[in-house]
């Protein structure tokens, strides 16, 4: 064993404890940092060293070179791409992920897919889904869109009497792919599919809404020939706006398509009873996107994905080696998704629901929900700023009330970016900025600062 490694092995216990400190500092000193670390030259890369110096030196660089340009993105004022944080629970969650390194993807040593299982099943009843949908881990939205309309793919071929995973995409000849709002992953899925952006058909939303008008998409269903696959939207990303789910889902009645929702964090709604009806048909979905990273509040990279045809899925991710467990009627989870190597995803999102369970995130949800709310409110009351969208859940979309022009919002971002993180947006034409809680550290002390942070960068800007 190289005697740098084996002196290390020797030490592990106390490196392990330098690290906890390291973790210890960085989560301690959240509040007083720079939400966005400030953007200099970055240092020319060093060289790969021929001669390793050892975890202690390892742990000394990152701290000296990296740590200082890394965002507090897990703090509670990162207000940025619908990011969460990483509860305790999750956080020593995550940790024994690493230490225990399980690749979960094969009955032939199954514990890791039995708690993956047990944490879907806890998932589908956080969420009101039934237990007609199967579920499986994924690395985020992009990829749990991405398996779903790969299934979605396979449905098209089952219709039409071909199956695109043996004979390829092209065998389906032109599909359409209908949604009203749809995230920037679904085109960026189609494409990875072989189906094509130009596949993405947009339907008409209603008056001043991000949700698809029921009656627009009743008539693009009819106009559109041969099966198709409808993507409806659970939460869009500028105004967390709802499709009526239930609307959608009846007009199967009258035509035939794969319903796929994209509820990456618009599905925690079903948390608050106050919310919970905007959630209502969801378990209608053939396929369906939760993301887990954001309001779960667990470490990147993590998501869900459930759909009511597990057959079709194994069809498209089958893989066929001895060594990695059987197909069959409960296909181990190799046979489900892109990845042959699965970590133990899993474990963060059953620690934190073991811990805290549904009334622990109920409470994070709501909280966030005022917060949104909150910010909302003192911005409309700030002659600066304008809102767009009325603030339906958790995230608020606003403008400078005079000149909205993409280069003063930058400056506005970047002047408030040490007290505040948001993200650009455009929305009806209008460049805008986005604020999202989710995070289960916000309070309405870190609104407060928010809101201040942004007032005085506008008055800086004017």
């Amino acid at each position: 064993m190289d005697r740098t490694l084996a002196a290390d092995l020797a030490r592990l216990p106390e490196l392990l404890d330098a690290t906890r400190r390291a973790a210890a500092d960085a989560l301690a000193t959240l509040d007083a940092r720079p939400v966005l670390a400030p953007h200099g030259p970055a240092a020319p890369p060093e060289p790969l060293p021929e001669d390793g110096s050892g975890a202690d030196a390892a742990l000394a660089a990152f701290r000296d070179r990296w740590e200082p340009r890394l965002s507090a993105s897990a703090g509670p004022r990162y207000l940025g791409f619908v990011t969460g944080g990483a509860t305790p629970a999750a956080l020593a969650g995550d940790w024994l992920t690493a230490a225990h390194d399980q690749n979960s993807n094969s009955a032939l040593d199954g514990a890791g897919q039995d708690l993956e299982r047990e944490t879907v099943g806890w998932l589908r009843e956080l969420f009101g889904i039934s237990d007609a949908h199967t579920g499986t881990f994924v690395s985020g939205a992009t990829m749990s869109n991405t398996t779903g309309l790969a299934i979605a793919r396979e449905w098209l071929g089952e219709r039409l009497g071909v199956s695109p995973s043996e004979d390829g995409a092209a065998a389906l000849g032109p599909v359409r792919v209908l949604s009203g709002a749809p995230h920037s992953s679904i085109a960026k899925a189609l494409s990875v599919l072989g189906l094509g952006r130009r596949s993405l058909v947009p339907v008409p939303t209603l008056p001043g809404r991000e949700a698809v008008d029921p009656a627009a998409l009743d008539r693009a269903l009819a106009d559109t020939p041969g099966p198709v696959v409808v993507v409806a939207n659970a939460g869009t990303v500028n105004t967390v706006d709802f499709d009526d789910l239930r609307a959608v889902a009846a007009l199967k009645e009258r035509h035939d398509f794969w319903l796929h929702t994209d509820a990456a964090f618009g599905a925690f709604a079903a948390l608050s009873p106050d919310h919970a009806h905007l959630t209502a048909g969801l378990d209608a979905s053939d396929s369906l996107c939760v993301d887990l990273h954001k309001w779960l509040n667990v470490p990147y990279d993590s998501a869900v994905q459930f759909t009511r045809r597990q057959d079709l899925q194994a069809r498209v991710f089958q893989n066929a080696a001895a060594y990695l467990g059987p197909l069959g009627s409960h296909p181990d989870l190799v046979h489900l998704t892109p990845e042959n190597s699965h970590r133990l995803r899993a474990l963060a999102a059953w620690f934190t629901l073991r811990a805290y369970g549904r009334r622990g995130h109920r409470e994070i949800v709501e909280r966030d929900i005022a917060c949104a709310r909150a910010l909302g409110a003192e911005l409309a009351g700030d002659p600066a700023f304008r809102l767009l969208a009325p603030v339906r859940l958790n995230v608020v979309c606003f403008t400078l009330a005079d000149d909205p022009a993409p280069g003063r919002l930058a400056a506005l971002r970047e002047a408030a970016a040490a007290e505040v993180f948001v993200t650009p947006t455009v929305l009806a034409g209008t460049p805008a900025l986005r604020a999202a809680f989710s995070n289960w550290r916000t309070t309405q002390a870190d609104v407060r600062r928010a809101a201040q942070a942004l007032r005085t960068a506008a008055r800086e800007i004017a």
